[in-house]
């Protein structure tokens, strides 16, 4: 980086490299037994009885932060894999100051969020789920705890909560300008029904007239095969468009292309951010040739093999959020005295942060905006076409 860059700019560089590295060292805190109380002679008067404290005991020398994340039932691997992520970024980082603890959401998210804070956490990382971020929120703002959740809805994000979640709209922005720029101006899409495809067809359609285009069909559809079929029929009506968007999972894109190349043989597929999110996107063959805008891949695939090794497993995709998450709270203590409130305004930092997933920053609103690359699906593997920026 050249000389003179701004502090956020050093930081970036700095946080990417340390994201990078294989700091794999174990540590343990050990509590101390209290003595037993040795026998001594009787005395005439009354002992006099110790005071007691209300409360838990104070930690004097760790930052406690809460991972609230779900740890059983149906979404309980996401959970743990996150909950893992954590431990990896403290051990990668050798630090010592952030105490971590996982609360289990999936036994109730306010309940979760009440114990936490009761033991005396400053500071809330996650929930996962928009449901659960939406029980949480009224609970840490009544105790003025931050929240840093790992939900991508934007109407939960302000009053001290923060949303990394990946956005569909920032991805669906990145994907159409960078087709804006390889030539293409006419735009389909084909959007499976619920409301994440609402958002991202309002998305889809503002980011093609910011670009400069044209949406000439917008075509929505129930995961029945009948239904995807009357809407790529439909499709092909309106006439021959560059690009279609397709609103859906990977895998469920995958069977909606052929249907599609019926009515738009030539048009360039485009996919969303949900697509980096799994691993057989790049298998199948349908897909070839396809566009998505996503968070980078190039450290998270070292972290991934880090990630085997430790825990013998694979890392589900979003992990990399709670591991970027620590980082993020390990930078902002260095600001930030042991025992007293976190310090909201730094996460407010124009130069941003940087992790695993590239350099992110939040805006006013308190939604994650997030420096992403385009990938194409090619030949069984997914290729970058265009590079993250390195920050903001």
């Amino acid at each position: 980086m050249a000389e003179g860059a701004t502090t956020g700019q050093r930081f970036i560089k700095r946080a990417m490299v340390l994201a990078a590295l294989a700091i794999l060292s174990a540590c343990s805190t050990v509590v101390p037994r209290t003595a037993p109380p040795v026998a001594g002679p009787a005395v005439v008067a009354p002992p006099i009885e110790p005071a007691i404290m209300p409360g838990l005991p104070t930690d004097n020398e760790h930052h406690m932060v809460a991972l609230l994340v779900p740890m059983t039932g149906t979404n309980g691997a996401v959970g743990r894999s996150i909950a893992n992520a954590t431990q990896l970024a403290l051990l990668d980082t050798d630090n010592a100051e952030l105490r971590v603890t996982t609360y289990d959401t999936a036994t109730g998210a306010a309940a979760a969020a009440q114990k936490a804070i009761d033991e005396g956490a400053r500071l809330i990382l996650g929930p996962l789920l928009a449901d659960d971020a939406r029980a949480v929120l009224p609970v840490a703002k009544r105790a003025g705890v931050a929240v840093i959740s790992f939900s991508n809805d934007t109407s939960l994000a302000g009053s001290g909560a923060y949303m990394m979640g990946y956005s569909p709209a920032q991805s669906i922005e990145r994907v159409v300008e960078y087709a804006r720029g390889q030539g293409i101006t006419t735009y389909g899409g084909l959007v499976a029904n619920g409301v994440y495809g609402q958002r991202a067809s309002t998305a889809f359609l503002r980011a093609v007239e910011g670009a400069k285009g044209q949406v000439i069909s917008l075509q929505t559809y129930d995961r029945t095969a009948a239904s995807i079929a009357g809407a790529a029929a439909r499709l092909g009506k309106s006439g021959s468009v560059g690009a279609v968007l397709i609103v859906d999972d990977g895998a469920a894109a995958a069977g909606v292309v052929p249907l599609m190349r019926k009515s738009e043989p030539g048009a360039r597929v485009l996919g969303t951010e949900r697509w980096n999110n799994e691993s057989s996107v790049a298998a199948k063959p349908s897909l070839n040739g396809a566009w998505f805008a996503s968070v980078p891949d190039n450290l998270y695939r070292q972290y991934a093999t880090k990630y085997r090794a430790r825990f013998g497993v694979a890392p589900y995709r979003l992990s990399s959020m709670g591991y970027d998450a620590v980082l993020l709270a390990i930078r902002i203590a260095r600001d930030w005295p042991i025992g007293r409130a976190f310090p909201e305004d730094r996460l407010h930092d124009k130069g941003g942060f940087a992790g695993i997933d590239g350099a992110f920053r939040f805006g006013r609103d308190g939604f994650a905006e997030r420096a992403l690359e385009v990938q194409e699906v090619r030949g069984g593997t997914t290729v970058t076409v265009s590079p993250a920026p390195a920050g903001f």
